[in-house]
């Protein structure tokens, strides 16, 4: 067995060079400038073991590579064709926008972590955690614009679908609802960006004692409001399509026939389907950033001890992986979307007919009586 490494006095308990490295504190190798931004809390704890450094380096290799490919084709088929270049549709291309820039800004955090710890500095923290208060929060704000266009859509099918103009409002709307919560930790007005964790990567500061206003304030305008306006949409949505649902059986019962079809059937199946594809991204979305927000009022309201730098990553990488799932959610699930992207790229294994609209028909549970 091997010999007991003498850890500082704050260790709590002793441990054993098991692995072949030598033992040394979170932070050993971190600039004084980039220091002075890592709370003490960090530097209680052990640097990490390189192995995990460099699993996480590849990690985000695999990630980004997915990531751009997956949503870079989505942007690409999205924009290029006619079909789908509608005001609604692009809500989704800001999406998949911000999963895409999102994941660029990874090479800080792979470069960081083969390195085992900061090697452009501040730049390159306030780079990151500028990048990443844009796109999630983004998402986030696009996801319930989603839902709000999906619900107009299928309870109004006819006067309800959005206009370029309306778009482009909710759009700018968006960017203006987030920037000054952005903007406030990047020039450090309310707030700051710090290093977390591994000491690798940047997000706001949830740990100081100051942080908790900015803290509630932030998941409150763009984690639960969205979250509000997305669970209020698609329940409408349901409801609406469950008794559209229920009165057309009812109308087909009295009429004596088996079912009642109109020609906007297809449509109103196809926009069901999209409303599903805003409900799985939701859903994604509600999985991955969760987590963050746990860890931060968790650390800010009295329990950073819960808190342990391997536990700081774990929402880091669970975000990057739904930036990286959602492009295969439309691969899978968006009818207009699989059609274009079968035609562009046959060899993907993506193959979706296409739907014509039927003419009006009923179908009798019973013949006529003979006259």
């Amino acid at each position: 067995m091997a010999a007991p490494v003498i850890l500082p006095s704050n260790q709590t308990q002793p441990r054993f060079d098991y692995y072949g490295y030598e033992v040394k504190m979170n932070g050993w190798n971190t600039p004084p400038e980039y220091l002075s931004y890592v709370d003490e809390h960090w530097l209680k704890y052990e640097a990490p073991n390189p192995m995990m450094h460099h699993l996480l380096g590849v990690l985000y290799i695999f990630l980004t590579i997915c990531s751009c490919l997956g949503n870079g084709c989505v942007i690409w088929i999205f924009l290029t064709s006619k079909s789908l270049r509608t005001p609604s549709n692009m809500l989704i291309v800001n999406l998949a926008l911000a999963d895409f820039v999102m994941m660029l800004k990874t090479p800080v955090f792979i470069i960081n972590s083969f390195n085992e710890g900061p090697v452009m500095g501040m730049l390159g923290c306030q780079i990151y955690g500028l990048m990443g208060a844009y796109t999630g929060p983004g998402a986030a704000c696009t996801n319930a614009a989603i839902a709000f266009d999906r619900y107009r859509t299928i309870t109004n099918p006819l006067e309800g679908r959005l206009t370029g103009g309306q778009v482009t409002a909710i759009l700018f709307f968006i960017y203006a609802w987030i920037t000054p919560w952005v903007m406030m930790p990047f020039f450090e007005i309310w707030n700051r960006f710090v290093p977390e964790g591994y000491l690798t990567s940047c997000t706001f500061d949830y740990m100081s004692e100051g942080s908790k206003f900015y803290v509630v304030g932030l998941w409150f305008c763009m984690w639960l409001c969205p979250m509000l306006i997305i669970t209020t949409c698609y329940y409408l949505v349901y409801s609406h399509v469950a008794a559209h649902e229920k009165s057309l059986k009812k109308q087909a019962s009295k009429m004596n026939v088996d079912s009642l079809r109109s020609g906007d059937k297809t449509n109103m199946r196809q926009e069901v389907r999209v409303a599903k594809v805003g409900a799985t991204l939701t859903s994604l979305f509600l999985i991955s950033w969760t987590p963050y927000a746990v860890v931060a009022f968790t650390c800010t309201f009295g329990r950073p001890d819960l808190v342990t730098p391997f536990v700081s990553m774990i929402p880091a990488c669970t975000s990057k992986t739904a930036a990286c799932i959602d492009p295969f959610v439309y691969a899978i699930n968006h009818p207009k979307y699989r059609i274009e992207l079968s035609k562009k790229m046959p060899w993907f294994c993506v193959h979706e007919k296409e739907e014509t609209s039927a003419p009006s028909e009923t179908v009798s549970k019973e013949a006529p009586a003979n006259a």
